[in-house]
């Protein structure tokens, strides 16, 4: 849709969500659009200037089809990626798919996302998959201990507050002051069987495989109740995907073999 506005001048009611002109003192709303896109139409602005006598006036020649449709795509793509990530966004995501951060504080304003943490944002009308969020936010921690046996299927508890590592040398006021339980990693010893895993909302994180969980439970049995020890170790020597081998290997990095063996052969 193109049309020819005469007009002294313009200028933009964000409060209103219109495109206002002023027609010789006359306000004019002409244009009515959400709020969300009025900054990039502003900024697209295709404007013809011509001298037309009889009005004197400058002459506004704008496509605000084309402006709202090449703005709605970038919107569409935030949006694709919230539905491909259970509603949850991260501005890393803006950088992966060169996206302005400019979209994301539209829809922001706009009611449909809200800011959880910094750096993450989930769409209003969703749950917050906070396992998600909060390792976003910590890059550098992976789920561990009794987290780790929740998430690879160890223990049906569910972890009361996190379990994490990090590597030695990693220091966050807020991790610390958050009542997390921390563990301190050599970081030559620190990505030995990390993987990825799923939410229950569906999205990626980071953990330790089975092998790896079993290692840091016992290398860390006098901080860990000893019945969820023994509930773990019983689930692991039952699962058809165990790798016995390779939980002697990680037990003689972690340098906690005999008391490995100790148990699992009474297991087995």
């Amino acid at each position: 849709m193109s049309e020819i506005i005469h007009a002294s001048d313009y200028f933009s009611d964000h409060t209103k969500g219109n495109i206002c002109l002023n027609l010789r003192g006359l306000y004019l709303r002409p244009i009515k659009l959400a709020e969300a896109y009025l900054p990039f139409v502003r900024q697209y602005f295709i404007v013809l200037l011509e001298n037309i006598d009889i009005y004197n006036h400058t002459h506004f020649v704008y496509n605000m089809s084309m402006i709202v449709k090449r703005e709605l795509s970038q919107i569409e793509r935030i949006r694709k990626i919230l539905d491909g990530q259970h509603g949850t966004l991260l501005t890393s995501d803006l950088a992966k798919f060169n996206i302005p951060r400019t979209y994301l504080s539209a829809l922001e304003r706009d009611g449909e996302i809200e800011r959880v943490s910094r750096g993450v944002y989930r769409m209003t009308d969703s749950i917050e998959d906070e396992l998600f969020s909060f390792q976003a936010r910590y890059k550098s921690s992976i789920y561990s201990h009794e987290t780790a046996l929740y998430l690879c299927d160890l223990t049906d508890r569910t972890p009361l507050t996190y379990s994490i590592s990090v590597p030695v040398g990693y220091h966050s006021i807020s991790l610390k002051k958050g009542g997390y339980k921390i563990f301190y990693v050599n970081r030559n010893l620190f990505d030995l069987g990390v993987v990825f895993t799923e939410t229950p909302h569906g999205n990626e994180i980071k953990t330790t495989n089975p092998e790896r969980t079993i290692c840091d439970v016992l290398r860390s049995r006098n901080q860990i109740d000893d019945q969820l020890i023994n509930e773990a170790l019983k689930r692991y020597v039952r699962k058809k995907e165990r790798n016995i081998d390779l939980l002697y290997r990680y037990a003689g990095l972690f340098r906690v073999q005999k008391i490995v063996r100790e148990y699992i052969e009474v297991l087995l």
